[in-house]
């Protein structure tokens, strides 16, 4: 019920943020196997994504960490006021950096918006699965149907 009660705000100071998660909120990170931040966003960080990548390899590199990112695209161009960012980027543009950022951090990356889900880490790993196993289907029906005719 408390997320109920909660206010979006913040900013896109993605480095400012990052450091608070990893160097205040993370104290007893020894004390873990692995742990996991979540960025929720509609917009691209302030920050040059080359040198978030940096950061986020360095900060979760020390420990089992990783960072996942959810982008969620509004109307492009805008955001959800409809005013147009201080630092804009497209939605591909954004989508291309937070994927360099989380897999500086190995985690995933998922994409979504009013239409459905563009991108998503889970869902091709899902997928490729899926292949996979189709694949080994088709190799041992292949096998049974080979055993068949032996007989």
């Amino acid at each position: 019920r408390w997320v109920l009660s909660l206010e979006c705000k913040g900013s896109r100071n993605f480095m400012s943020a990052l450091r608070r998660a990893v160097e205040v909120d993370f104290k007893d990170k020894d004390k873990y196997k692995s742990q996991g931040l979540y960025l929720l966003t509609t917009g691209i960080p302030d920050q040059e994504t080359h040198t978030i990548s940096a950061y986020v390899a360095e900060a979760c590199g020390g420990f089992d960490l990783q960072l996942h990112v959810c982008l969620f695209s509004v109307s492009e161009g805008t955001d959800s006021s409809g005013i147009i960012p201080a630092h804009y980027a497209s939605p591909r543009e954004t989508a291309n950096a937070f994927k360099e950022i989380v897999q500086a951090a190995n985690g995933r990356f998922h994409w979504f918006g009013e239409a459905g889900i563009f991108e998503s880490d889970d869902i091709t790993s899902i997928i490729s699965e899926m292949e996979k196993a189709k694949n080994y289907s088709q190799k041992c029906a292949f096998l049974v149907e080979s055993l068949k005719q032996r007989s």
